[in-house]
């Protein structure tokens, strides 16, 4: 029989790509207003990884991660990727910029055993969450780091972008260490 367990810590972590610095940073703007303070930031990586976002986002297009300082529920993924969507459309809405989607904001999970991201397509490897909205596991963590699958995005497999999230999931760990043992000491 199973039995109710402790939460699954998470870190909320957003991945913003465009050609348009301003965009991003405008997103993370937006993303602070909502959910609160980023934690931590990438640099920027080149986004080279395939040619699908060409004809609605342009060419030379790069990526940041923002992680935010909060930890959430682990429900929070269809909320958030709505959210992320609502975004996208007010920045192409907004005419600034001659793409017809300036900016891709892709949310997703930290946990200490894995890296989830939301998504609005179905696949064999994603599971429906509620909203019209699926998660997928893009990285497990294994033997002390963030591993592939054989479904992970190219990009979420270099090992500056695994790293990364590796860092997140460091701060995460440390975090529910505490939390662990001030509940034992209550």
């Amino acid at each position: 029989m199973g039995v109710p367990r402790e939460p699954t810590y998470s870190l909320l972590v957003v991945a913003c790509f465009s050609r348009h610095v301003e965009a991003l940073d405008w997103a993370v703007l937006q993303l602070t207003a909502r959910f609160g303070k980023i934690a931590l930031t990438s640099p920027d990586f080149v986004f080279n990884h395939t040619k699908y976002y060409e004809s609605s986002m342009g060419c030379d297009l790069f990526k940041r991660f923002v992680v935010l300082d909060a930890i959430v529920s682990a429900d929070c993924l269809p909320e958030v990727k709505r959210f992320s969507i609502d975004i996208e459309q007010e920045c192409a809405e907004s005419n600034r910029y001659g793409e017809k989607r300036p900016l891709n904001l892709d949310p997703g999970l930290v946990q200490l055993g894995k890296f989830l991201l939301a998504s609005t397509k179905d696949q064999a490897h994603r599971i429906y969450l509620r909203d019209d909205i699926f998660a997928e596991v893009t990285l497990r963590f294994e033997a002390g780091a963030f591993e592939a699958w054989p479904w992970t995005y190219a990009d979420y497999r270099e090992p500056a972008v695994r790293e990364f999230l590796g860092a997140a999931r460091d701060m995460l760990y440390g975090r529910v260490s505490k939390i662990r043992k001030s509940t034992k000491s209550s």
